[in-house]
């Protein structure tokens, strides 16, 4: 069962009552919290908590545990399964495309070709293990064979065999020269990857370049199970050019890079071109979207990702500008402070599911490389309180952090993540979240052969598989978290991760690509927001300050109050954080629906216990009741007036009143011109602090809180406040008027009024024609009262004049 109500946020509303005061007062401090709406205001005000740093000693020990949990996998796979795809670690056999029972499409990534060795090539190399590695190429060389009557994912196929290979040769030749080994090697393996390349063209032979999803290694399309193939997603298609151009580049044959580019090109102009985002499956013939959905995770993740290293492998500024496109899209529409929800690409306000996947943990990483780091703490630290809560993360969770789907397939994203924010920050913090996943696997995923993935993170059940990527991308992370990169034999920062953490080595982009003409789609003209985030990262930031705000983001990382008391919605206060918890446990969670708005949900699903459900109902009913009274009696109005030059009467403009500051009641008024405050919401030091000392501050409603800004402006010595509305359209005719909430402190002064968005156009009309107009804040019913005495006297007198007059 699930209970709604839609609550007017951004800036919080209320009645006279003080229950909906504090419902909204919560809805404001969630700002800092669910919907970030102004969470870096506050972490202006906490002071900076240094992190405990891990010892060298520790750090090392951790590094030689994951080197070893690496070769217990590694040894698993060629002990039990070699040559076959991957490990079955429960049942300590290798699984084989059509001989172990079918998966499923999740068998579309197998292809009879030892993958788990091949992906897992480069990862030897970056532990030093140059015996072994030398050894698993002359297996690769000798085993793997392509010319399989086998269908396969070309996305799959791509980011794990070829780039596999191509890292792979890349790495041979390297310690050919670096450590006088492998002499023998004559690029067998770039010959390979060249062979599977040329199995993967016929997927790309569509009316618009956009590849199939899946391709014949033997016969190409032209088998009947691929007669009706018509749909790939965006990450399927977008998440070739890396490896292609890497293949054409060394190999000295255009085709591949000139198919991805081809490919890229077609998905940038199927996107959005109002809101730049893209959807997650298209028609690969028509180009048409078959799922609108966007988002940062399943079915889209790594198309952002290699439009980004797409610039910075190859240096074509055309990616780079693609990229901040989309990214400038995605921070508006998607990023919710912490959260990055899913919304529909052509109504970016409209969100289309109700939980996150375990994918979008990569992108605190992606953000690192871009060089916004604030964000990437944010997420980052949202996703490693709900590993805390979970033991791992889920792969979906539900907005307020409930299992949605509960496997655990060992992925690595996480730990991706907390690799490049360690390697930005130097927080040790981040040492100390690789550790906690590090003893996570160790505890719950390890069996005597291998890692096995987690089937019910709430049960602690396995399930048989391990895939390609634990020892491609997940131990390789951890063992890199904790190392020391002079104890490498490679210089990380020469290369370039794919997203199978494969390496290229951005010397690449230096052979030049001949397949680009230079003719650049009109569409593509260079505007300001294309470069407006491309700026470098700085070499520390001290994320404490971001992170401390979200510290108590998800219910279960610290203890919890007793729930045998209920919480009543008269007793609720935002600024409490064990009603926070206990909202959460009771089954109610918040979404933002935009244009200020959010949306209360009840859902006994989500509940702690069938106790709290129960609970959480009785709350959402009273909800509701003060939600139905979201009114405030007409006595309780203020008034915004002023009189215009050669006019006669005084202009009154409704406004709602506020729960903090000098009450405008009887008589007290407030006479004085207005400023307008800049920046215009006050959500960060003021610019012109002077100009405000002495006058009434004309707000913008938005990005924190109403109390914040009427504590700043009273600072700088305003006498009075006025906030304005920032949705469009909102007028006192066709709104009911509210008032602002506070946060319990009652340290502000000054009064402070609220005009909707229609009345607030009239005056700050007036104001920009007649720059000395004078304002009056007082009570609409004392200001009627005072001008109807006021007329009153002025008809007594005339009478009486006429009376004496000749």
């Amino acid at each position: 069962m699930r209970t709604v109500i839609n609550v007017r946020g951004g800036g919080t509303a209320s009645t006279g009552h003080r229950p909906i005061h504090e419902l909204l007062t919560f809805i404001a401090m969630l700002t800092a919290v669910v919907l970030g709406w102004a969470t870096l205001a506050l972490a202006e005000q906490i002071p900076t908590v240094p992190t405990h740093n891990m010892s060298n000693k520790e750090r090392n020990e951790l590094k030689e545990e994951a080197r070893e949990m690496f070769y217990h996998a590694y040894r698993a796979y060629m002990d039990n399964a070699y040559p076959a795809d991957e490990l079955m670690p429960l049942s300590c056999a290798g699984r084989y495309r059509g001989v172990t029972p079918s998966r499923g499409d999740l068998d579309d990534t197998l292809g009879n070709f030892s993958m788990t060795l091949v992906d897992t090539l480069d990862t030897l190399v970056v532990l030093g293990d140059l015996e072994e590695f030398e050894h698993a190429v002359k297996l690769v060389i000798k085993d793997v064979k392509f010319d399989n009557d086998i269908i396969v994912s070309v996305f799959e196929t791509n980011i794990r065999m070829i780039g596999g290979l191509l890292s792979g040769h890349i790495l041979a030749e390297y310690v050919q020269k670096q450590a006088d080994v492998m002499t023998w090697y004559r690029g067998e393996l770039l010959e390979m990857a060249k062979d599977l390349g040329y199995r993967l063209l016929p997927a790309f032979n569509t009316s618009t370049g956009i590849p199939h999803a899946r391709v014949n290694l033997k016969h190409g399309m032209k088998v009947e199970a691929l007669r009706h193939s018509r749909e790939t997603c965006t990450a399927c298609a977008g998440t070739i050019l890396l490896e292609f151009a890497a293949l054409s580049r060394l190999s000295g044959e255009p085709i591949f890079e000139v198919k991805a580019h081809a490919a890229m090109d077609a998905l940038w102009k199927m996107r959005h071109r109002s809101s730049e985002l893209m959807g997650t499956v298209l028609n690969v013939h028509s180009g048409d979207w078959i799922r609108r959905e966007s988002g940062v995770g399943a079915g889209i993740d790594s198309y952002y990702e290699y439009c980004l290293k797409s610039y910075i492998l190859l240096g074509d500024e055309r990616y780079l500008a693609r990229f901040n496109r989309h990214y400038h899209a995605i921070m508006k529409y998607i990023s919710q402070g912490p959260m990055l929800l899913d919304v529909q690409m052509h109504r970016p306000h409209t969100k289309t599911r109700n939980f996150m996947d375990a994918l979008l943990a990569f992108w605190p990483g992606l953000q690192v490389l871009s060089g916004d780091l604030k964000p990437a703490v944010q997420t980052h630290e949202m996703l490693y309180q709900v590993m805390q809560m979970h033991t791992f993360i889920p792969e979906a969770f539900t907005f307020d952090f409930q299992v949605h789907w509960g496997q655990h397939h060992l992925r690595p994203e996480f730990i991706e993540s907390t690799y490049f924010l360690y390697r930005a920050t130097g927080d040790h913090y981040y040492l100390h979240a690789g550790k906690k996943a590090l003893k996570a696997l160790q505890k719950h995923a390890r069996v005597p052969c291998g890692y096995a993935a987690v089937n019910d993170v709430r049960t602690g059940k396995h399930e048989d598989r391990m895939d390609s990527y634990v020892l491609s991308e997940t131990f390789k992370y951890l063992f890199l978290l904790f190392s020391d990169p002079a104890d490498l034999i490679l210089n990380i920062e020469d290369f370039i991760f794919t997203t199978e953490a494969h390496l290229l080595p951005l010397t690449l982009g230096q052979l030049g690509n001949h397949t680009f003409t230079g003719v650049r789609d009109q569409d593509e003209q260079v505007h300001m927001l294309d470069y407006m985030r491309s700026c470098p990262s700085p070499n520390k930031l001290f994320p404490e300050t971001v992170r401390r705000p979200l510290r108590d983001l998800v219910t279960g990382v610290c203890p919890r109050i007793s729930s045998a008391k209920r919480l009543r919605a008269a007793d609720f206060q935002a600024s409490n954080t064990d009603h926070l918890r206990t909202v959460y446990d009771m089954g109610i969670t918040m979404v933002s629906l935009g244009e200020g708005k959010v949306q209360l949900l009840h859902s006994f699903h989500n509940a702690k216990s069938p106790e709290d459900a129960e609970r959480g109902l009785i709350f959402m009913q009273e909800m509701v009741e003060l939600s139905n009274s979201n009114s405030i009696p007409n006595t309780q109005l203020q008034a915004v007036a002023y009189k215009r030059e050669g006019e006669r009467e005084m202009r009154i403009l409704e406004a709602g009143p506020s729960h903090f500051g000098m009450e405008l009641v009887n008589d007290l008024a407030v006479v004085q011109r207005a400023v307008f405050a800049k920046p215009a919401k006050v959500c960060s030091a003021l610019k012109n602090a002077e100009e405000i000392r002495g006058m009434i501050v004309i707000i913008e409603r938005g990005e924190c809180t109403f109390v914040d800004k009427a504590r700043r402006v009273e600072s700088a010595g305003a006498v009075a406040a006025i906030v304005i509305d920032n949705t469009p359209n909102t007028s006192i005719n066709n709104q009911q008027m509210f008032a602002m909430s506070g946060d319990g402190r009652d340290d502000v002064l000054i009064p402070v009024v609220f005009l909707f968005t229609k009345e607030a156009e009239q005056l700050i009309k007036a104001i920009k024609e007649q720059p000395s107009l004078e304002l009056t804040l007082m009570s609409v019913t004392a200001l009627k009262e005072k001008l109807a005495r006021a007329s009153i006297t002025k008809t007594d007198t005339k009478s009486s004049d006429s009376k004496v007059t000749p």
